[in-house]
């Protein structure tokens, strides 16, 4: 069991045919059991040829109706990265990851309005993780995107963070202590995104294959404290907290485009209160994020 994806998952790339995203696509089909995942990629100026054997088409809509495909990751460059969420959105797809970096706010802006406007007139909804992240592994099944396969370990402890390094570093910890991982999920650091904390949460808490979490956050907005104090509530798990950016001065972005504090509660240090406040065990620490999950198990 795992969380949005798995073994038996159908996968299309978009922007199949960029030097990024053939890196990785290969990555990701030599990885436990990409080979038969990845079914199809998108390229309307290449449709009808052929990539490491999958075969490519012209859009997102003719690639899910040839192969059943239900999840899409999106390689494309940023000015047309919104654009080709938007169209894995309109083949009603399950999932979309978009790894893209750099998506300008306004194009997602656009792209946000137009997924809940498609759900309000009684549409599918398709779920968005990212952009501007490393993917999701069910760890042994298969990986989307862009993180290192050989850390991982299959086990029961779920990672979820809007840090790309962040989330290799808590796995490798846990890999290197023995407990392996359910899913590791990267949210990615843009101020407009999809799937949020709280959502992935609630994913974990209903996972039967999930024992523990490691929740990684960073400065600015208010996604952890929305978790944290969901999770107060029901969360039925332990979890371990951790936040990037202790000593980021106010006003000043870090890094990832959404960790910029504005206001009090956007700070690590209160971010860090509230969740242990809701009952995480916390660490100001991340090289300690492993050994601490392990003390709670």
């Amino acid at each position: 069991m795992s969380i949005l994806i798995n073994k038996d998952t159908k996968v299309i790339t978009q922007g199949i045919t960029g030097k990024t995203a053939q890196f990785h696509t290969e990555k990701c089909l030599e990885y436990a059991n990409g080979r038969n995942c990845f079914v199809a990629g998108v390229n309307p100026k290449k449709a009808g040829e052929k990539i490491f054997d999958i075969p490519i088409f012209a859009s997102v809509k003719e690639a899910k109706e040839a192969t059943g495909a239900t999840v899409s990751v999106i390689y494309v460059p940023p000015a047309g990265a919104a654009d080709a969420i938007w169209e894995a959105v309109e083949a009603d797809l399950d999932l979309v990851i978009c790894i893209t970096e750099g998506i300008p706010v306004r194009d997602m802006l656009i792209v946000r309005n137009k997924m809940k406007h498609k759900v309000a007139a009684g549409g599918k909804e398709t779920l968005l993780l990212g952009p501007n992240c490393p993917g999701i592994i069910t760890p042994d099944e298969l990986k989307i995107g862009i993180m290192p396969g050989h850390i991982h370990k299959k086990g029961r402890v779920g990672v979820v963070s809007r840090s790309g390094t962040l989330t290799y570093e808590a796995v490798a910890q846990l890999t290197e202590l023995g407990l392996g991982q359910s899913s590791a999920v990267g949210i990615g650091g843009d101020p407009i995104n999809g799937l949020k904390h709280l959502d992935v949460m609630k994913m974990f808490n209903d996972d039967p294959d999930t024992d523990a979490v490691i929740m990684i956050g960073e400065i600015g907005g208010t996604d952890e404290v929305d978790a944290a104090m969901w999770c107060k509530e029901h969360f039925k798990k332990p979890v371990v907290g951790f936040i990037a950016g202790v000593t980021a001065p106010p006003g000043k972005r870090m890094g990832h485009a959404g960790a910029i504090i504005s206001t009090g509660a956007e700070t690590a240090e209160a971010k860090l209160e509230i969740m242990e406040s809701c009952g995480f065990k916390v660490t100001r620490n991340p090289s300690e994020m492993g050994k601490l999950l392990k003390s709670l198990l």
